[in-house]
């Protein structure tokens, strides 16, 4: 299955909950990409010890546009 999440705010907990959605999806077997648009743009300010979106992106193995 072919997943594309687009991420939009800046805030944490979201983005790191996409992250994980993404990480899932790719650990599966399907090709995932994720854009950044907008404020979601802002990632690297939104990773905190309790949302490790830095983390997340890291594990990523998809497409990662920004």
């Amino acid at each position: 299955m072919n997943l594309l999440i687009i991420i939009s705010v800046k805030d944490g907990e979201t983005i790191y909950n996409a992250l994980r959605l993404a990480n899932v999806a790719v650990a599966k077997g399907d090709d995932v990409s994720v854009f950044m648009l907008g404020q979601g743009v802002c990632f690297e300010q939104s990773s905190s010890p309790q949302f490790n979106v830095l983390g997340e992106i890291q594990k990523f193995q998809g497409d990662f546009y920004v």
